[in-house]
């Protein structure tokens, strides 16, 4: 099973959790509709466009909303605490979530306990939970963009407003050096896939491939398309591919989908989700080395 949580941004918005399925431009979980325009939603979207095309079982989430009360995210916290052993999910992904320190050590403690260990993503606030709680080498992989791997890479920072303004100002250039920086101060996961005009991938802190074509400067215009990155990467995973494979292929789909769909600043992020299955049609053979997807 993979397993995705996260808050939406819609106030009134309780727990809900189930199966994802799409309804024409919004997913649907139990009753509710929930536009997949950005955030946990464009991740699921992304999630659910390759369990699809690979004919795995769909994403299981659980959502809840939050404007910055918090209070939809320890709904999630503590549902995901208190029913992880039980559901025994293959892939645990965690995106945005207000951060609490004492909940993420606690659901980590949590995730120790399952019969089989599930692998560990964590994106956005549930990475910077993590970073900041001490815990960030136990998870499996994160998935960062520029100014995330700069706050991964300061040992002070509990926060991506505090840190160093040296690593605030840092451009693309200086990514190989913020990894370097992000081991060394236990702030990495074992794996980063680290979003950008070039995409790193790294395993146990070492660079062990980079992504760059097709260039598609525009997608950096539209929000959510570091989220289908880190969804796709979640749904891989749950198929058995290794996560620098998983990363790889996610990274080189999330750019060829912007090649395909023409996209413009004025578009949203699903032209791209809708645009998934025929990349991966057209190029997963090539890019896995497996053609029986």
């Amino acid at each position: 099973m993979l397993l995705i949580a996260g808050i939406i941004p819609i106030p009134d918005l309780p727990l809900i959790q189930g199966y994802a399925k799409m309804d024409g431009i919004n997913l649907q979980i139990d009753r509710y509709n929930i536009p997949c325009n950005q955030g946990t939603a464009a991740m699921v979207s992304a999630a659910l466009t390759v369990t699809n095309y690979l004919g795995t079982e769909p994403p299981r989430v659980v959502f809840a909303g939050d404007i910055g009360s918090g209070a939809g995210s320890r709904h999630i916290y503590r549902y995901l605490i208190d029913n992880v052993v039980r559901l025994e999910p293959k892939v645990l992904a965690l995106h945005y979530c207000m951060p609490d320190l004492k909940l993420t050590v606690e659901l980590c403690n949590t995730v120790e306990r399952c019969a089989k260990r599930p692998v560990l993503l964590a994106d956005a606030a549930s990475m910077y939970a993590a970073k900041a709680a001490g815990v960030a080498s136990i998870f499996d992989i994160f998935t960062p963009d520029l100014s995330e791997i700069a706050f991964l890479a300061d040992s002070e920072a509990i926060h991506p407003a505090y840190i160093n303004k040296y690593l605030f100002e840092a451009d693309c250039s200086k990514i190989p050096e913020l990894i370097e920086k992000t081991y060394q101060h236990k702030g990495a996961a074992k794996n980063l896939l680290v979003k950008g005009a070039v995409d790193y991938i790294v395993t146990e802190g070492k660079i062990i491939e980079k992504v760059g074509e097709p260039d598609v400067p525009i997608l950096e215009c539209i929000g959510g398309t570091g989220d289908t990155i880190t969804g796709m990467v979640a749904a891989f995973a749950d198929a058995d591919l290794e996560l620098h494979q998983a990363a790889v292929i996610s990274a080189k789909a999330n750019r060829m989908a912007g090649k395909y769909a023409d996209v413009t600043p004025a578009d949203t992020v699903f032209k791209l989700i809708n645009n998934f299955p025929v990349v991966l049609k057209d190029n997963l053979c090539l890019w896995s080395g497996v053609c029986t997807f």
